[in-house]
Protein backbone atom coordinates (compact mmCIF):
# COMPACT_ATOMS: atom_id res chain seq x y z
CA UNK A 1 0.00 0.00 0.00
CA UNK A 2 1.67 3.63 -0.90
CA UNK A 3 1.41 6.38 1.38
CA UNK A 4 1.78 9.52 -0.07
CA UNK A 5 0.12 11.59 2.85
CA UNK A 6 3.20 11.12 4.88
CA UNK A 7 6.29 13.50 5.22
CA UNK A 8 9.56 12.01 4.07
CA UNK A 9 11.90 11.16 6.90
CA UNK A 10 14.20 13.79 8.14
CA UNK A 11 17.81 12.56 7.22
CA UNK A 12 19.20 13.82 10.32
CA UNK A 13 17.74 12.71 13.28
CA UNK A 14 18.49 13.34 17.22
CA UNK A 15 19.12 9.76 17.82
CA UNK A 16 22.57 9.97 16.87
CA UNK A 17 24.84 11.28 19.02
CA UNK A 18 26.82 13.25 16.59
CA UNK A 19 23.88 15.17 16.09
CA UNK A 20 23.13 15.96 19.13
CA UNK A 21 26.90 16.95 20.18
CA UNK A 22 27.11 19.41 17.37
CA UNK A 23 23.99 21.18 18.54
CA UNK A 24 24.83 21.40 21.95
CA UNK A 25 27.78 23.04 20.61
CA UNK A 26 26.42 25.55 18.18
CA UNK A 27 23.99 26.35 21.06
CA UNK A 28 27.08 27.44 23.37
CA UNK A 29 29.09 29.60 21.05
CA UNK A 30 25.74 31.62 20.46
CA UNK A 31 25.24 31.92 23.84
CA UNK A 32 28.56 32.98 24.32
CA UNK A 33 28.99 35.02 21.50
CA UNK A 34 25.46 37.01 22.68
CA UNK A 35 26.52 37.44 25.97
CA UNK A 36 26.17 41.31 27.64
CA UNK A 37 29.99 42.61 27.52
CA UNK A 38 31.46 44.47 30.72
CA UNK A 39 30.76 47.63 31.83
CA UNK A 40 33.34 50.27 31.75
CA UNK A 41 31.50 52.23 34.19
CA UNK A 42 28.61 51.75 36.74
CA UNK A 43 25.14 52.36 35.39
CA UNK A 44 23.71 55.24 37.74
CA UNK A 45 20.46 54.59 39.24
CA UNK A 46 17.31 55.89 37.66
CA UNK A 47 15.19 57.48 39.71
CA UNK A 48 12.03 57.15 37.93
CA UNK A 49 12.05 53.35 37.54
CA UNK A 50 13.13 52.84 40.81
CA UNK A 51 12.61 55.49 43.84
CA UNK A 52 9.51 57.78 41.86
CA UNK A 53 6.68 54.82 41.74
CA UNK A 54 7.71 53.97 45.38
CA UNK A 55 7.02 57.18 46.74
CA UNK A 56 4.31 57.88 44.86
CA UNK A 57 2.78 54.77 46.21
CA UNK A 58 3.26 55.77 49.41
CA UNK A 59 1.88 58.47 49.56
CA UNK A 60 -1.11 57.76 47.60
CA UNK A 61 -1.88 55.32 50.85
CA UNK A 62 -0.95 57.80 53.12
CA UNK A 63 -3.55 60.28 51.66
CA UNK A 64 -5.92 57.29 51.21
CA UNK A 65 -5.43 56.83 55.21
CA UNK A 66 -6.24 60.76 56.09
CA UNK A 67 -8.90 60.53 54.13
CA UNK A 68 -10.50 57.50 55.95
CA UNK A 69 -9.57 58.93 59.48
CA UNK A 70 -11.04 62.39 58.45
CA UNK A 71 -14.25 60.63 57.07
CA UNK A 72 -14.26 58.05 59.98
CA UNK A 73 -13.82 60.57 62.84
CA UNK A 74 -17.53 62.23 64.28
CA UNK A 75 -18.17 65.22 63.57
CA UNK A 76 -19.10 66.10 67.64
CA UNK A 77 -20.24 63.90 70.19
CA UNK A 78 -23.57 61.79 69.91
CA UNK A 79 -26.08 63.34 72.19
CA UNK A 80 -26.63 61.43 75.78
CA UNK A 81 -29.88 60.15 75.97
CA UNK A 82 -31.21 58.55 79.34
CA UNK A 83 -32.28 54.87 78.74
CA UNK A 84 -35.85 54.32 79.55
CA UNK A 85 -36.64 53.27 82.35
CA UNK A 86 -37.37 49.07 82.52
CA UNK A 87 -40.07 47.62 84.66
CA UNK A 88 -39.46 45.08 86.96
CA UNK A 89 -39.63 41.95 85.99
CA UNK A 90 -42.70 40.30 86.98
CA UNK A 91 -44.62 43.24 86.94
CA UNK A 92 -47.61 44.73 84.65
CA UNK A 93 -49.30 47.99 84.10
CA UNK A 94 -52.53 48.26 84.89
CA UNK A 95 -55.12 47.49 82.41
CA UNK A 96 -52.78 45.48 80.05
CA UNK A 97 -55.16 42.00 80.07
CA UNK A 98 -58.00 44.64 79.75
CA UNK A 99 -56.61 46.26 76.57
CA UNK A 100 -55.73 42.38 75.25
CA UNK A 101 -58.88 41.03 75.84
CA UNK A 102 -60.03 44.17 73.94
CA UNK A 103 -57.68 43.40 70.80
CA UNK A 104 -58.60 39.95 70.35
CA UNK A 105 -62.57 40.60 70.01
Amino acid sequence: MDKPDLAAANSRRWTHIEVYMEALARRGTERRRRRIQARTEPESPRLFLSTVPIMATILALAILIATFAIAAWPPSQPEFRPKPQQQELGTAQRGWFQEAQKEFR
